[in-house]
């Protein structure tokens, strides 16, 4: 069944155990507006806290744009002191370092400064061979802080993600591809196909298992050591959860079973 909530300038579609939140402002190429993000927010508690949900995936409405940034029309028009961001930072995913389940954006056009932002927030990428990613900040006064520096030189490495902030120039799909935080490309219309098919694969391993090992790299990350890493990581909160888990069970179960197992994400 596909269930569909409708926002102002999103659309939410349910399907199976996927979550796809389109942003929908293709006339102004889904820039953000200082209302979205409080949608956004909405949007990603909502898919949080739904336990049938598994994936999340972000697009954006439209051929060229999967998010040009933050609107700066209306950011002149109410001032930036009018801009607030909820709990969850900008695009209600910038600070929500505690989703364990994993996100997706289909980049189907250009993703620049905050857009570029949301995607390097999720955890694959996969875009459109029309896709170009940059964070254009400076050579409008502003500076990328919608955790773009901190992600991308964590996720290409210092030199090439200093290549792209001090020059503020985007690059194409392939060359994204080529530095790391690219997955896949694909011609335009095979988008979403691509995007289904990357979800399908992960729905294949148990929910939790996936949740855990998605918080076990992130976090362990930020440990000084991978010795340390190690040894925290029976506490992780997914990792925790896993380990009594009846998905847990049910694995080494239905192997020894011969079957396919059945994983209820709990």
């Amino acid at each position: 069944m596909t269930y569909e909530t409708a926002y102002e300038n999103l659309v939410v579609t349910t399907e199976g155990r996927v979550t796809t939140i389109t942003l929908n402002r293709p006339a102004a190429m889904n820039a953000i507006t200082p209302a979205m993000h409080h949608e956004l927010q909405a949007a990603f508690d909502a898919f949080a806290a739904d336990d049938e949900q598994y994936i999340g995936v972000v697009t954006g409405a439209g051929e060229r744009a999967f998010c040009a940034g933050s609107d700066l029309k209306v950011i002149s028009d109410i001032g930036v002191a009018g801009t607030t961001y909820p709990k969850t930072g900008s695009a209600g995913l910038i600070e929500r370092h505690d989703l364990s389940k994993p996100l997706i954006a289909a980049v189907n056009g250009v993703a620049l400064g905050g857009g570029f932002e949301v995607a390097l927030s999720c955890d694959l990428i996969i875009a459109s061979e029309t896709a170009k990613f940059g964070l254009p900040e400076p050579l409008v006064g502003a500076v990328a802080l919608g955790g773009g520096l901190h992600r991308l030189a964590r996720q290409i490495g210092l030199k090439q993600a200093m290549g792209m902030i001090l020059t503020s120039e985007p690059v194409n799909a392939r060359r994204g591809y080529e530095l790391g935080f690219v997955n896949e490309v694909v011609a335009p219309a095979e988008l979403m196909a691509a995007t289904e098919r990357w979800c399908a694969k992960i729905l294949k391993a148990a929910p939790l298992s996936i949740r855990a090992s998605k918080e076990t790299v992130h976090r362990g990350l930020a440990e000084p050591s991978v010795a340390e890493a190690m040894a925290h990581q029976d506490g992780y909160p997914a990792f925790a959860k896993w380990k009594t888990a009846e998905d847990t069970k049910e694995g080494p179960l239905a192997f020894a079973e011969k079957r396919q197992p059945r994983w209820q994400g709990k």
